[in-house]
């Protein structure tokens, strides 16, 4: 997407912005019921080019690296005894338009909202008892893909999403602004965090995915005082009803690239010194500006 916005550059080179982000990433879902949270929150990046349509109204297209964990132990008490938990790394590309209410080049500051399209990428995993790294997809722990759960498909590793969000953006010098961002990701998936129906037979889950999967889906045993007693076929283990978010926040730099155009300019003559058309230099013999 990046690579479609870089012919603009040589159109216009001022209205071409590299923004930076930094800042933090959570969850809501299954194992995290407040909307919105720092608890837990991990570190998340991101990168994307800028181009303004107008004074007010921009496309961005960049990518965003991120990571996202919860656990039981820290949610609501009537969950924690479940002891469920999950970390995933998020890698997204997205899509995203900009509203800016005010024009920087004549404020210090203007306040903005955005939505688009992402496309991104999970896999949640978990630690067993000894400490080992477990892919929990691959398991299907609420039954995925087994001929007794017809209704439960294996989910996509790899999806699309809503982003929205808003922020607001200081100019700090000409070409420079850094600001603060808030992006909510609406998804159609209960299983960014692996947990989502009820717990299957422990049987038909033992013998087609092995006692691993048994063990991840079911680990209240693992607490001091827990029941090791696995649950009924059908007994809830997520609400199904709601699909998880994710959300990122912080810190943006927005840099210009090649500044000195502007909306009302004069875009052929910038165009020509964007692409280096050489200087015109007077012909001796006739005293007139040629080209070579």
């Amino acid at each position: 997407m990046i690579c479609l916005l870089l012919p603009l550059k040589l159109i216009a080179q001022d209205q071409f912005h590299v923004m930076i982000f930094g800042g933090l990433a959570n969850y809501q879902g299954d194992l995290r019921y407040k909307k919105v949270s720092l608890d837990q929150s991990r570190e998340a990046f991101g990168i994307a080019a800028k181009y303004d349509l107008s004074a007010h109204l921009a496309i961005r297209a960049g990518f965003n690296f991120a990571e996202i964990q919860a656990d039981d132990k820290q949610n609501i008490p009537s969950l924690q005894y479940r002891n469920l938990n999950f970390q995933t790394k998020i890698e997204e590309g997205n899509l995203l338009l900009e509203y800016s209410f005010l024009d920087l080049e004549k404020t210090k500051f203007s306040p903005y909202v955005f939505a688009g399209v992402a496309i991104y990428h999970f896999n949640p995993y978990s630690f067993d008892t000894l400490g080992n790294k477990v892919y929990l997809q691959p398991l299907g722990t609420e039954g995925e893909g087994l001929p007794q759960y017809p209704d439960r498909k294996m989910y996509q590793l790899t999806q699309f999403n809503f982003p929205f969000g808003a922020g607001i953006r200081f100019k700090v010098s000409e070409g420079i602004s850094v600001g603060y961002e808030f992006a909510f990701h609406k998804l159609f998936t209960d299983y960014l965090d692996d947990v989502s129906k009820t717990y299957v037979d422990k049987q038909v889950l033992l013998q087609a995915r092995g006692p691993l999967a048994v063990e991840m889906a079911y680990r209240a045993g693992e607490l001091k005082g827990g029941n090791p007693n696995y649950p009924a076929d059908g007994t809830q283990r997520g609400n199904a009803g709601k699909y998880d978010w994710y959300y990122f926040h912080g810190i943006t730099v927005t840099i210009a690239i090649h500044r000195g155009n502007n909306f009302t300019g004069n875009h052929e003559s910038n165009w020509r010194k964007s692409m280096s058309c050489p200087r015109p230099r007077e012909d001796p013999a006739f005293g007139e500006a040629k080209s070579p």
